[in-house]
C-alpha cells in the first residue's frame, strides 16, 4: 500500500523526466492527490518539502485534512506570490496551471521563461497507477451506484420525467456521500436518457417524460471521497421491440467479450477491437461512436484511454471503464458501462455489481 510520500516521490518523478525539480499545483485534483485537500489552494513540491498555501477563509479545514504544511496566504495574487517565494532560485518549475495571465506571472517571478513549464501529464502519469487505498475508494463508489441502479427499478415509471428521475437520484447518491464530478462538459450530473433522446450518447436531461417501450439509458459518474466511479445501464419501460431486445444484446455480449479478455499487460486498443469487432461483425459498426473506454480516478476522463489509436497498456494498479454502445440516429440507442480495476496482484475485478440483464420495468 502506498503512502502520501509515495505519491509525491510519483509526481516528482514524473517532473524529472521532463526536466523539472519542483512543482506549482493549481489544479483541485492534483493538489488533492499531494496533499489530501480538495479546496482553494495551490501546492509547492521539491525534493525536500510538500507545502500548501490556501487563503485565509480555508487555514483552519486545510490544517484538519492536509498531510503537509500549510501555509495562510491573503485570497488571490498573495498566493502566488507566497507560492513563488517558496520556489528555489535555480529551481525548474512545472505546473498544471492553464490560466494565461497566472502562467504570465510566474514567468515574470522566475525571470527565464525556460524554468516554467507547463505539463498535465505529470500529473496523469502520475495518477495513471492507483495503489490500493485509491482502488478501494472507486470500488465504494462503484457500490454507490449499484445502489443508485437499484432505486431506479423504483423511480422509472410511466409519467416521469428524466429530469424528475435525476433528481431522485442525486438525492439518494448524496445521502450516500456521493457527489457529481462538476464535469465541464456538460450541465447536469448524470444522464438520463429515454427514447429519442437515448440515442445521444451524452444527451442532458429534460423534461421528456419516460413511455412503455422507451430504453432509458442511466449513465451515473460520481465522486466519493475525491474519486470517481461511472457505470451505465440501460433499462427498458415496459414491452420492447425484438430489434431493440437484439440491439442490447449486442452490446451486453461486446462489453462482456472485452471484460472477458481483459489482463495485466494488454494493449488497451486490443480490448477496444474486441468490442468493436463484434459490434460491427452485427452491422451495428457506424453506430459505435465512441471509444470503448478510458482511466478512472480523480477525473472523470483521465489516461489509459481503451480506444483503437490508444498506445497504452493495461498494469496494475489502473482503473478503467468499459463501455459499448449503439446508436440509432434519432430512434434510440443502447450502453452499459462497468468500473473495473486492476489490482496489485493483477486480479481483474469488475467493481460494479448490478446484473446486466434487461431490466423491464
Amino acid at each position: 500500500m502506498l503512502s502520501r510520500e509515495h505519491r509525491v516521490r510519483k509526481v516528482l518523478d514524473e517532473a524529472y523526466r521532463i526536466g523539472c525539480d519542483t512543482i506549482i499545483a493549481f489544479e483541485p485534483e492534483d493538489v488533492f492527490y499531494l496533499t489530501g485537500f480538495w479546496g482553494e489552494g495551490i501546492t509547492v513540491l521539491n525534493q525536500s518539502d510538500t507545502r500548501l498555501i490556501v487563503p485565509s477563509l480555508e487555514v483552519d479545514r486545510a490544517r484538519s485534512v492536509a498531510r503537509c504544511e500549510v501555509v495562510e496566504a491573503d485570497r488571490g495574487s498573495s498566493m502566488l506570490d507566497k507560492a513563488l517565494s517558496l520556489v528555489g532560485e535555480d529551481a525548474i518549475v512545472c505546473t498544471d496551471c492553464t490560466d494565461n495571465s497566472i502562467l504570465e506571472r510566474m514567468k515574470v517571478k522566475l525571470v527565464e521563461s525556460s524554468r516554467l513549464k507547463y505539463s498535465k501529464d505529470v500529473f496523469y502519469n502520475a495518477r495513471k497507477v492507483k495503489d490500493e487505498d485509491e482502488i478501494e475508494m472507486i470500488e465504494e463508489a462503484s457500490g454507490i451506484l449499484d445502489e443508485l441502479f437499484k432505486v431506479c427499478e423504483y423511480v422509472i415509471r410511466v409519467g416521469v420525467s428524466e429530469r424528475q428521475i435525476q433528481a431522485l437520484l442525486m438525492y439518494e447518491a448524496m445521502l450516500r456521500g456521493a457527489y457529481p464530478p462538476s464535469y465541464r462538459y456538460t450541465l447536469s450530473p448524470l444522464i438520463i436518457a429515454s427514447g429519442i433522446n437515448s440515442s445521444l450518447p451524452h444527451a442532458e436531461p429534460t423534461d421528456r417524460i419516460v413511455s412503455v417501450g422507451d430504453l432509458i439509458t442511466v449513465d451515473l459518474t460520481l465522486r466519493y471521497k475525491g474519486y470517481i466511479a461511472d457505470a451505465t445501464r440501460t433499462f427498458a419501460l415496459g414491452s420492447i421491440d425484438r430489434e431493440k431486445e437484439h440491439v442490447y444484446h449486442t452490446v451486453k455480449e461486446a462489453q462482456q467479450r472485452a471484460l472477458e479478455a481483459l489482463h495485466e499487460g494488454m494493449q488497451c486498443r486490443e480490448v477496444d477491437g474486441i468490442a468493436r469487432s463484434y459490434i460491427e461483425g452485427e452491422g451495428y459498426g457506424k453506430m459505435f461512436i465512441h471509444s470503448t473506454g478510458h482511466g478512472i480516478g480523480l477525473d472523470v476522463h483521465e489516461p489509459p484511454w481503451i480506444s483503437r489509436n490508444s498506445q497504452d497498456r493495461l498494469v496494475r494498479g489502473m482503473c478503467i471503464t468499459i463501455e459499448p454502445g449503439i446508436y440509432i440516429a434519432g430512434r434510440y440507442g443502447v450502453r452499459i458501462e462497468d468500473s473495473i480495476a486492476i489490482h496489485g496482484d493483477g486480479r481483474v475485478v469488475v467493481m460494479n455489481r448490478y446484473t446486466k440483464d434487461l431490466v423491464k420495468l
